[in-house]
C-alpha cells in the first residue's frame, strides 16, 4: 500500500485518533478485571475471562503510548495465543489450572506498564504539561502493579511447598489482591502476613516502590494537573 493513498492515510487516522492517550479505557479495563477477580468465584471460565480483559487493556494500552505498529501486532498475536491455548486448555481439559493461568496473565499484566510510562512521557514532553491523560496513565501504572504482585504471590504458593500466608493455607485470588494492594499502600492491617522469606521480601520491595511511586509520581503528577491553566 502506498503511503499517499487515501488507505493509508486513514489507517494513520484512525490510530492517531485512538492513541491520543486514552488511558480511561485502559483504567476502565483493569478496574473491571480487579472487580471480576474479587467477586467471581474460582473457576476456569473466570479465569479465562480475566486473560481476556488483561489482553484487552495491553492492547488498549499500546494503542494509547503510540507503540510501533509491529510491536503491537507482535502483542496482538501474543494475546491472541493466550487467550486460545487458555481457552483450549478449558474446553479439553474441563478446567483452567490457576497456575497457569497465573502465569499468562502476570506475562500480560507485565509488559503494560512499561508501555504505558512510555506514552505519558511521551505525551508530557510533546504537551509540556499534565492531563487527565497523563493522570489516567499514571494511575493505570499503580493499578498493574498491585496485580502483579498479586499473580506473582499466587504464582509462589502455588509452587512452594508451604503456603504463602502464615495464617491462611488455602488463599484465594481475592486474598492475594487484598494483601497486594494493602502492602501497595502500605495499610498494613495484618491479617494475612507473608510466612516465607521470599514473601517478605517481596511485600517490603512492593511496599517501597508503592511509596516512591506515590510521594514521587503521583504527587508530581496531580501537583501539575493542579497548577494547569483554566
Amino acid at each position: 500500500m502506498a503511503r499517499g493513498t487515501p488507505e493509508a492515510s486513514g489507517g494513520r487516522g484512525v490510530r492517531q485518533r485512538f492513541g491520543k492517550h486514552r488511558y480511561g479505557l485502559v483504567l476502565l479495563l483493569i478496574l473491571t478485571s480487579l472487580v471480576l477477580q474479587l467477586a467471581a468465584p474460582e473457576r476456569g471460565w473466570a479465569r479465562l475471562v480475566t486473560i481476556g480483559l488483561q489482553g484487552l487493556a495491553l492492547l488498549a494500552a499500546l494503542l494509547a503510548s503510540r507503540i510501533h505498529p509491529l510491536l503491537t501486532r507482535l502483542a496482538t498475536a501474543v494475546v491472541v495465543i493466550a487467550v486460545a491455548s487458555s481457552a483450549a486448555a478449558l474446553i479439553g481439559l474441563g478446567e483452567l489450572g490457576s497456575t497457569a493461568a497465573r502465569l499468562v496473565t502476570l506475562l500480560l499484566v507485565a509488559l503494560a506498564p512499561i508501555a504505558i510510562a512510555r506514552g505519558v512521557i511521551l505525551h508530557f514532553r510533546e504537551r509540556g504539561a499534565v492531563s487527565l491523560h497523563t493522570m489516567f496513565g499514571v494511575l493505570c501504572i499503580y493499578l498493574l502493579v498491585g496485580s502483579l504482585f498479586a499473580f506473582l504471590f499466587g504464582i509462589i504458593d502455588n509452587l512452594a511447598s508451604t503456603a504463602f500466608f502464615a495464617s491462611q493455607v488455602h488463599a484465594k485470588t481475592p486474598d492475594f489482591l487484598y494483601f497486594s494492594f494493602a502492602t501497595l499502600t502500605t495499610i498494613g492491617y495484618g491479617d494475612l502476613t507473608a510466612a516465607t522469606d521470599l514473601g517478605r521480601s517481596l511485600a517490603i520491595a512492593e511496599a517501597l516502590i508503592g511509596q516512591i511511586y506515590l510521594v514521587t509520581v503521583v504527587a508530581v503528577i496531580v501537583g501539575g494537573l493542579s497548577r494547569r491553566p483554566a
